[in-house]
């Protein structure tokens, strides 16, 4: 859940999400603004799940100012919220690999049962959130984006895959005539 208030007529956001277990009191939080001006706080090591927002701070050295806010000028409210739910989810997961917790699904194409639950959106946030991952360089939610869009196309043919995207047939009938002679 958000709650909005306003603060000198740009949006402050205080960013609750539940957490399993007791949050971490004493971690450091950065605040981000998304582009349409409100403003995040969150452990900044779920933010540095972003190569982007990791190499923002290194370069300006505001990690450990507290009243520092780092812009992001390409990502949405709506968008950073479910960014920072899914990063909020995730900070944890290179501790878990070094003391041997498995944390990947066996298949590449498997995904995990949360991360299943949180990327069950519909088309056009998923693309938001595809591009926006990719600003940010956050790998594992790249990575959850692409597979959750291939499949979406696997097993399927040209023509079902055009209607699943909703994509034109723009192929001139001399060009669809020959796939079909294939």
């Amino acid at each position: 859940p958000i709650s909005y208030f306003s603060l000198n007529h740009s949006f402050v956001v205080v960013w609750q999400i539940e957490r399993q277990g007791k949050p971490k009191m004493d971690a450091p939080t950065i605040k981000l603004e998304s582009s349409d001006g409100v403003i995040f706080s969150t452990e900044v090591k779920a933010a540095k799940l972003s190569e982007t927002i990791k190499t923002m701070l290194e370069v300006s050295a505001v990690e450990n100012d507290e009243n520092a806010v780092v812009p992001l000028p390409k990502v949405n409210a709506f968008i950073l919220d479910k960014i920072l739910t899914w990063a909020y989810h995730h900070k944890d997961d290179d501790d878990q690999a070094a003391e041997g917790e498995e944390l990947t699904p066996q298949s590449p194409h498997d995904i995990s049962p949360w991360d299943a639950n949180f990327i069950n959106v519909d088309q056009p946030i998923l693309f938001e959130i595809t591009v926006a991952a990719n600003y940010l360089e956050i790998k594992g939610l790249e990575d959850l984006c692409c597979k959750t869009l291939a499949n979406m196309i696997r097993g399927k043919t040209p023509e079902e895959i055009r209607q699943t995207f909703n994509i034109e047939d723009d192929l001139p009938i001399d060009t669809a005539e020959l796939g079909e002679d294939l």
